[in-house]
């Protein structure tokens, strides 16, 4: 056997592999990027790449539409030999496109004002399956017998009812920090932009609506656990269990951690000095962090909830009031508490606390007081620590972003205004200055949580852009944004399940994940972190191979991996901080949107238009059959009636039907795609289970595109698509998105698609049957028809005699004596 020829093969296929994994690539955020926003792209190369110029090409036609020079960064500080960013902000229209540069090309990415819509509901996902108590994601309840008071002067060992709130992150501690701080974020995103949000979800977390925007209801349940941890004036509890709680992957509902206090959990007193059980101690010096983060939740409470529930709104502007009076008595910051190691959050400043507070007493109350003490506190710490220094040990800075600063910048009062939007601008240009020549532009130092200083980072330069009209940060506020779509050096968006047939984390460090084999949807994970810091950390080691290897050498690190819990862990303060910036970003594509009350379904298809519009939209999908072609075209033409048509590319190359399409196109009905060969895209029992790949899906679509351009239909004029068999998930909405399509489907409750049923069918329907359904919808539905997509199949199996499309007169004659208009899309 010739050993030296076989090893030189395996080494052959080895470098081969290797040239194969390590070629330039180019980032883009995965959401896509909004019309007037500044839109930018990098490439990466680890060889010496000379790039000039790059194009964008629209994705469907493969016309180029922009052109512009490339700008070269430093591609040193992630590891590689070349990088470029480029730059397509100039350019504004809608559509799906992909990015040019030299040989490289980038995945297909929409420009859109939808392109955000859902997003700050849809992080909700993960807060509610945090929460403790009763917890809507396992529809069960967990730690109910919270808990035993401990390090309390006179009242140690007693219970205490504080069961609620969330979870801190695939632990199951529970600290005021970061509770009051999830929650006020949630209230000030709301409080901002409160038409962001829908209303899908109960109180208790569970589907349905209740009246009240789902961000409220999610608030609230902070707000009630806050209020359980102060019972009473100056009586304040600060965190729930301890560092004993890291005992290995478990549910909490099944958590059998012992503390010692049976099926209790310890209940820290906060007494404003140094605390912990054990040998261990933090370092503690006054109550203010947390007397402050209870006034100013307490205080944006009470005013959202004024109308919703006046007792609640009242009980909590009076604590609000007495937290405010407890933290000006002991000021200082109060840490959270170990006990097995020495490790905690290690807050230190707590005049952004106080800060925050006083601004939002002044915005509840109205008293002068109030703001000239935000005021005050705010002048003590012009720029969040982090921000200058570039560094921070974990939650040193905490909150990552002041929101106090904000609020005073809101101010009416002039120079109240003008000081603190200054103050916003100085912590912005510190930001600028780091990011230096980084190709992704981010001016954050990567400790552990990195993703938190990016959502802060990016919050505060939007909010400085909003509130003052000064652009000169709106690149670092589009790149701080993009970071966590998909524009970094991994490719991929930083938050669990967003978007859906994207790249995001699969395998978070999580319970749920490793028992349930699920992500964790909506959670915003940790984030890279310096390498020095992931190789000092104990306890990491990677379940699977790096995915990301060839990504690994620059200044941070980052694995999809259950084994990395310094940078794959989801946190729930980090996933709620993610509220107004997302909030904002839908506002604004709103703003640019023809905003009519079209119907969505679950996985994101319009299956409904206008309903306040007596328009009703007749659609007709073929593949095989085009038995009813000429009836159906000629009844159109008789009513004197629109439609719309979605063939496959079979049918539209098939010459026998092309006599019909040529006449359709004359007599101005809408030709649409409907795939290329009819493809299966998701499973019929497991929907979220695709069947194709992405990018099968986009080469049999682009392909129908292709077969419709070459007939004359304009791929620019058919943006609706009709996916085969009416049946899709999530992921193929996305990526049809991507390509600037939207799929559209039938109005759900409208059976006419059971019109190509066969007698031997179990759910077969006949004529008659379909028809007397549609008049019964119409009849029991409060807006009627309006807006509904009515599907008819062009043409059925030979097996069913009695075609429904026989009926069309019938049916565009009550359509029409009911006062509805037959339209196309």
């Amino acid at each position: 056997m010739n050993y030296k020829l076989i090893t030189f093969l395996v080494f052959f296929v080895f470098c081969g592999a290797l040239r194969l994994l390590a070629q330039p690539v180019i980032r883009i955020n995965q959401l896509g990027y909004l019309p007037k926003a500044f839109k930018t792209a990098v490439l990466l190369s680890p060889e010496e790449l000379i790039i000039d110029k790059f194009e964008l090409y629209d994705k469907i036609s493969g016309e180029k539409v922009y052109e512009a020079s490339a700008e070269i960064a430093d591609a040193s500080l992630w590891g590689m030999q070349s990088a470029y960013r480029l730059d397509f902000s100039a350019f504004q229209e809608a559509g799906g496109f992909f990015i040019q540069a030299g040989a490289t090309q980038s995945p297909s990415f929409h420009i859109g004002n939808d392109v955000y819509d859902g997003t700050a509901d849809f992080v909700l996902n993960y807060m509610r399956q945090q929460r403790c108590g009763f917890n809507p994601f396992l529809n069960d309840s967990c730690h109910l017998h919270d808990g035993v008071i401990v390090d309390h002067p006179t009242r140690s060992g007693e219970q205490i009812d504080v069961t609620g709130g969330w979870h801190d992150a695939s632990d199951y501690l529970q600290y005021l920090t970061t509770s009051a701080n999830a929650t006020y974020q949630m209230l000030f995103a709301y409080q901002q932009n409160p038409e962001a949000f829908g209303d899908k979800y109960q109180a208790n977390g569970l589907a349905g609506a209740n009246g009240i925007p789902d961000i409220l209801d999610e608030a609230r349940w902070g707000l009630e656990w806050l209020l359980k941890m102060n019972p009473a004036k100056d009586e304040m509890y600060n965190q729930i269990a301890d560092d004993r709680d890291h005992r290995g992957y478990r549910l909490p509902n099944k958590d059998t951690v012992s503390y010692g206090l049976g099926k209790a959990r310890p209940v820290y007193f906060v007494t404003g000095k140094p605390q912990g059980l054990g040998k261990h101690k933090n370092r503690s010096t006054g109550v203010a962090s947390t007397a402050a983060k209870y006034a100013s939740a307490f205080a944006l409470g009470a005013q959202l909830f004024d109308d919703i529930d006046p007792q609640l709104a009242e009980v909590m502007h009076q604590k609000a009031e007495d937290a405010w009076t407890f933290a000006l008595s002991d000021p200082g910051v109060f840490q959270t508490a170990c006990m097995v190691s020495p490790y905690f959050y290690e807050e230190e400043n707590y005049i952004d606390d106080m800060e925050l507070a006083a601004a939002s007493l002044y915005q509840l109350s109205g008293k002068d007081d109030y703001q000239q003490q935000a005021r005050y506190w705010g002048a003590l710490e012009p720029v969040t620590p982090w921000m200058a220094l570039h560094r921070a040990r974990h939650y040193q800075y905490y909150p990552f972003v002041n929101l106090g600063h904000a609020l005073l910048a809101q101010s009416a009062n002039e120079s109240t205004s003008e000081q603190f939007l200054a103050l916003m601008k100085q912590g912005l240009s510190h930001l600028k200055h780091f990011a230096g020549n980084d190709p992704f532009q981010l001016g954050i130092p990567f400790q552990w949580c990195s993703n938190n200083f990016v959502a802060g980072a990016a919050t505060q330069a939007r909010l400085y852009r909003q509130l003052s009209g000064d652009e000169t940060f709106a690149t670092l506020e589009a790149a701080l944004v993009d970071w966590l779509l998909g524009c970094n050096p991994w490719g991929t968006s930083m938050i669990c399940g967003l978007p859906e047939g994207g790249e995001y984390p699969e395998k978070p460090h999580s319970s749920i994940t490793v028992l349930m084999h699920e992500t964790t949807t909506g959670g915003l994970v940790d984030g890279p972190v310096y390498r020095s810091i992931y190789e000092s950390l104990r306890g990491i080691l990677l379940l699977e191979p790096d995915e990301y290897a060839d990504f690994q050498n620059g200044k941070a690190v980052y694995h999809d991996d259950i084994g990395d819990y310094s940078s794959n862990e989801p946190t729930m303060d980090g996933t709620a901080s993610l509220s107004f910036l997302f909030s904002s970003l839908e506002v604004e594509g709103q703003k640019d949107q023809n905003m009519s009350r079209v119907v969505k379904d679950s996985q994101g298809a319009l299956v409904r238009m206008d309903t306040t519009s007596r328009k009703v939209y007749l659609i007709f999908s073929a593949h095989d059959y085009n038995d009813g072609g000429e009836l159906i075209a000629k009844t159109l033409k008789k009513h004197n009636q629109k439609a719309s048509f979605f063939f496959t590319g079979d049918f539209y190359e098939n010459q026998d039907n092309q006599k019909l399409i040529a006449r359709l196109m004359k007599d101005g009905h809408y030709l649409g795609a409907h795939s290329d060969k009819h493809l299966l895209y998701a499973d019929w029992e497991k929907r979220d289970s695709l069947l194709v790949t992405r990018e099968v899906f986009e080469k049999d679509l682009v392909a129908n595109y292709h077969k419709m351009a070459e007939l004359g239909i304009d791929p620019s004029e058919a943006p609706y698509f009709l996916a085969p068999y009416e049946w899709y998930n999530e992921a193929i909405v996305n990526w049809s998105k991507q390509l600037g399509l939207q799929v559209v489907n039938f109005t759900t409750g409208i059976r006419t698609n059971a019109d190509y049923t066969t007698p031997d069918m179990k759910n077969y329907r006949s004529s008659e049957r379909i028809l007397n359904g549609l008049k019964s919808f119409e009849n029991d539905q409060p807006a009627g028809l309006n807006g509904a997509v009515i599907l008819i199949h062009l043409g059925t199996a030979a097996e069913r005699t009695d075609k429904f499309y026989h009926h069309l007169d019938e049916l565009l004659d009550f359509l029409t004596n009911k006062g509805y208009q037959p339209s196309r899309l």
